[in-house]
């Protein structure tokens, strides 16, 4: 007997493979026969009857269940999981266990097809071995739910009289019942060392699985039949689907495709049911259930891919597909929001304009003239904060979409326009991300634009309403176009422009609204700017932090100050005033931060009057920059009075010492009388004069006490100029800030204050002398040079009477030995032409008066 069994062992593992090709073909042309039977006797043109007459309720619990029956076999990877090492996201397995079962549902081939899937997406954390030994584990339990249905069939036949005709089938369903017991046997209570890690736990978790996912199908199966209008005996079909399903287990047919079916036609068919009808229950079994969880997880699976792609690129894909979706979905609200506005005005301009009768269709379109115009400048709002990528704008976009969708089906039902409806819903979608700042800037240049688009629909308007008088018309020949249904639509489209105005403030004020850090007025702490200077050094422009006209940013490390950026804010823009002071080694981390916090405000940035080395930093976060002027420097340990250069200025300060003028250095604290006569000074030098602030300090008594004064006073002591010193934190740069002097001062005394200071610095050790800096100086006079450079030099060249550009870069090119290059550096592709308005704005603002911008106050309060 043994050596029986042991021959037949042999045999069939040598003979095994052909034997099942042959066994596998034949059920094949066995099916294909009867299948092609039984399609010859089909009425088909009662099932395309049947097909068009499913109502759109039934598709959907069709759609939502069909997927539901597919949730139970979720629980294959999650026991699987448990066998390997590391740990996986819920979110994940739930991903790859949907793609991995739909695709070996309706393939087949499960053990091979479902280990190379598994092994695909469980590669991070485990080796191929580990994941082909897990499923090996789990994969004798998963016909264990078909068993334990086997019984459910089986009672419904014997205990609940429900098998009909069925009852020849039961010892197929006896045999396949006996599976679980035997399975249960080898698993749980042999101890079989294959399975000595499948706990109780674990064997509960995958026998509930396949047992609710046979369960599952099974029910969907006769949901399907419900759906179709068979009612009677809808349970006894169950004994049926059993069979039918262990039939194509047997037959080894990947989803037992054709198998089942016949065994369901034929059986089916017998029970009184119609050929037709037949037929479209299995399909539509085959498609809710098969088809379009397979599309879902090629949905998943296309995401997985392109996670995968995009983490290779360094997130490049993603961004540029949201840039994208964030500007056709941008494009798209501005372009319909002004087609619907000029429908509104012109009702009658698609028939004339083959251009906007092709655009028209693809906007919302609405019957009512006033809901038109309201909802057409909603969707204008709209686009602006979509445009300045505003967090607040998602919503109410969205809102406006899903409106306009509906609305759109309910009065046009075209399936074309509805998908791509669809689609700008999903671009929408897709630019979420995109739309990540805090609130919306209003600026000069936004709210040009949108006066103009609101303006000119209001004054087309009014013109349409002016040509449809009928004091007008009777004398004029309009055309068509122009021509209005009636006097009372026109003025329901004429309230609906006032209501849509009001709508507008009340949009773009949400959109502007919220907490800004960067657009209210600090309080000035003095100590914060003085321990940071203290500790790594000033700059030729730190003390300018004193003058209190400017805000102050402060990056920390640690929870200690570093540096400090001054700015003062114009309407959408920053203007930052030099390079930052404090730790230079903490520059970039300092300007990362600070760009990421004004953009999440929506902020552009200007800055202005920084270095070159700073400028190329800059660039590197994508500033454009262009040159603004040239600061001289003079080096002190190489200035003399000596020498033919210097003749007239040494003429000039013997005859300041005839005449009995003294140089003098006064160290603070300043007494009241001291301050009345520097006050008397500045007073007469301004004159109608209005005093500037920003990047040049002012007369301010505080301001003035921080620093030593320089005062030329005449033979009776009277001051007649004085300069103010600009404190840099070290003896590298000496430089001043106001030189002021009376109109009866001689001439020649700003050289006297200047020579003096040179003096001074050579006797107290510093290295060079800052001149200050010669605005535009040397810009644009290169035929290589920028556009925007060459602009500035034609302001070089024939703005000096405003400014007096050429004569200070001549006066100050008669002490400087060195010329370091000025910058003015911007966000790329922002408008040269604002940024610069922002900065002239900010640099002839008035000192004692900061930026109130109350020309958008209404909208931004």
């Amino acid at each position: 007997m043994e050596s029986l069994y042991k021959r037949l062992s042999s045999w069939w593992e040598k003979y095994s493979r052909p034997v099942k090709i042959v066994f596998v073909i034949s059920v094949v042309i066995f099916v294909v026969h009867a299948l092609t039977s039984f399609f010859k006797t089909v009425d088909w043109h009662h099932v395309g009857i049947g097909l068009s007459n499913l109502t759109w309720s039934n598709i959907i619990i069709l759609l939502i269940f069909g997927c539901i029956a597919v949730i139970p076999m979720l629980g294959y990877d999650f026991a699987i999981v448990k066998f390997l090492p590391g740990k996986f996201k819920t979110s994940y397995i739930i991903r790859c266990g949907w793609i991995t079962n739909t695709l070996t549902n309706i393939a087949g081939f499960g053990g091979v097809l479902g280990a190379t899937m598994r092994a695909y997406f469980y590669r991070k954390h485990a080796s191929k071995k580990d994941i082909l030994l897990a499923i090996s584990k789990i994969a004798v339990f998963l016909l264990s739910g078909l068993s334990v249905l086997c019984w459910v069939a089986l009672a419904l036949m014997f205990i609940f009289h429900q098998g009909g005709h069925f009852n020849q089938y039961a010892i197929w369903l006896v045999a396949g019942g006996l599976y679980f017991p035997v399975v249960f046997y080898f698993t749980l209570i042999n101890n079989n060392r294959l399975f000595k890690d499948v706990t109780p736990k674990i064997e509960g978790l995958l026998v509930g699985s396949s047992t609710c996912e046979w369960l599952f199908v099974a029910l969907f199966f006769l949901l399907v039949g419900w759906c179709l209008g068979i009612r009677h005996n809808i349970v006894s079909v169950l004994p049926l689907y059993v069979v039918a399903q262990l039939l194509g287990v047997i037959s080894m047919i990947p989803g037992a495709l054709g198998s089942f079916d016949v065994m369901m036609m034929f059986e089916l068919s017998l029970m009184g049911i119609s050929k037709p009808t037949i037929i479209i229950w299995l399909l539509l079994f085959r498609i809710f259930y098969y088809i379009v969880p397979l599309f879902l997880a090629g949905i998943f699976f296309l995401h997985d891919v392109a996670r995968q792609v995009n983490d290779f690129f360094d997130g490049l894909p993603l961004i540029i597909i949201q840039n994208t979706a964030h500007s056709l979905i941008t494009a798209f609200m501005y372009i319909s929001g002004i087609l619907m506005l000029l429908a509104a005005a012109v009702p009658d301009i698609t028939e004339d304009n083959k251009i906007f009768a092709r655009l028209y269709p693809f906007t919302f379109f609405f019957i009512h003239q006033l809901s038109t115009v309201l909802f057409a400048i909603a969707m204008l709002a709209c686009a602006r904060g979509l445009a300045s990528k505003v967090q607040k704008a998602y919503w109410p976009t969205l809102a406006l979409l899903l409106i306009g969708i509906v609305n759109t089906w309910w009065n046009l039902r075209t399936m074309s326009l509805t998908i791509y409806l669809a689609i700008v819903l999903i671009l929408i979608l897709l630019s979420k991300r995109e739309l990540y700042r805090a609130k919306l800037q209003y600026s000069i240049s936004k709210f040009t634009i949108d006066l103009l688009i609101f303006a000119g629909s209001c004054i087309l308007y009014v013109i349409v309403g002016v040509l449809n008088a009928p004091q007008y018309t009777r004398n004029h020949k309009i055309p068509n176009f122009f021509l209005f249904p009636g006097e009372k639509v026109w003025l329901s489209g004429l309230i609906g422009l006032l209501l849509g105005l009001i709508l507008l403030v009340l949009i773009l004020h949400y959109f502007c609204s919220g907490a800004d850090p960067f657009a209210k007025e600090q309080k000035f702490n003095a100590e914060r700017v003085r321990k940071v200077i203290e500790q790594f050094g000033g700059s030729r422009t730190s003390h300018l932090a004193f003058l209190k006209d400017k805000n102050l940013y402060f990056y920390q490390k640690d929870g200690q100050d570093q540096l400090y950026f001054m700015y003062r804010r114009n309407y959408d823009r920053l203007i930052i005033m030099g390079d930052p002071v404090g730790n230079s080694a903490e520059f970039r981390p300092a300007l990362r931060q600070f760009l990421k916090e004004t953009d999440l405000y929506n902020y552009q940035l200007v800055f202005y009057e920084i270095s070159g080395q700073f400028t190329m930093l800059l660039h590197e976060f994508g500033f454009d920059f262009i040159k603004t002027g040239e600061t001289g420097l003079v080096r002190l340990a190489d200035f003399t009075l000596a020498g033919k250069r210097q003749r007239s200025q040494r003429a000039l300060m013997h005859k300041f010492d005839r005449e009995g003028y003294q140089f003098k250095v006064v160290k603070p604290p300043f007494d009241d009388e001291f301050m009345k006569k520097l006050k008397a000074v500045s007073n007469d030098w301004l004159g109608k004069q209005i005093e500037k602030g920003f990047s040049l300090g002012f007369f301010l008594p505080d301001y003035i006490q921080l620093a030593p004064v320089a005062t030329v006073t005449d033979k009776d002591g009277k001051i007649v100029a004085f300069a103010t010193f600009m404190p840099t934190g070290g003896k590298t740069y000496l430089t001043i800030d106001l030189m002021r002097h009376s109109h009866d001062a001689p001439s020649g005394i700003m050289d006297k204050i200047f020579i003096s200071m040179f003096l001074y610095g050579q006797e107290h050790d510093y290295e060079y002398f800052d001149l200050g800096m010669a605005p535009l100086a040397n810009v644009g006079e290169s035929q290589f040079s920028f556009l925007d450079e060459k602009v500035a030099h034609f302001i070089y060249e024939y703005g000096y009477h405003l400014y007096g550009f050429q004569g200070l870069r001549r006066y100050k090119n008669k002490y400087a030995d060195i010329w370091e290059s000025r910058y003015t550096a911007f966000r790329r592709r922002s408008s040269i032409i604002n940024s610069m308005m922002a900065l002239v704005g900010v640099i002839n603002q008035r000192a004692d008066k900061p930026a109130k911008h109350a020309f958008f106050s209404w909208i931004a309060r």
